[in-house]
C-alpha cells in the first residue's frame, strides 16, 4: 500500500535533530523522500505495523507529530505533482540502493 509520511520535530529540548535524522532514515528505508519531512512509501501489510512503530517510537509525542495518509490502490489519480522540483516515481524510476 502507498502510505504518505509527514512529520514535524520540534528542536526545543536539543535532541531534535537527531530524531528528524532518524525519523528520516527509517522513512526512506520503506521509500522515498518527496519533500523536506515527506515520504512516499510503499509498504505491504505485513510490514505496516512494525513501520508505524518504528516512527512511532522515535519521535517524542509531546512535542512532534506524524501524520500518515493511507492512498489506497489508485494513490497516482490523488497524487499531483506541481512546482520547480521533479517528482520521482518510484515504479519507473530507478532508485540506487
Amino acid at each position: 500500500m502507498m502510505v504518505l509520511v509527514t512529520y514535524d520535530v520540534s528542536f526545543e529540548d536539543g535532541n531534535g535533530a537527531q530524531r528528524l535524522r532518524r525519523l528520516a532514515k527509517i522513512c526512506l528505508d520503506y521509500g522515498t523522500r518527496v519533500q523536506y519531512s515527506v515520504f512516499e512509501c510503499d509498504i505491504d501489510y505485513q510490514h505496516w505495523p512494525l513501520f508505524k512503530a518504528k516512527l512511532l517510537e522515535t519521535m517524542d509525542p509531546a512535542v512532534d507529530s506524524i501524520r500518515f495518509y493511507k492512498l489506497g490502490k489508485h494513490w497516482r489519480d490523488k497524487v499531483a505533482h506541481h512546482g520547480a522540483k521533479p517528482a520521482l516515481d518510484i515504479f519507473q524510476d530507478t532508485l540506487l540502493l
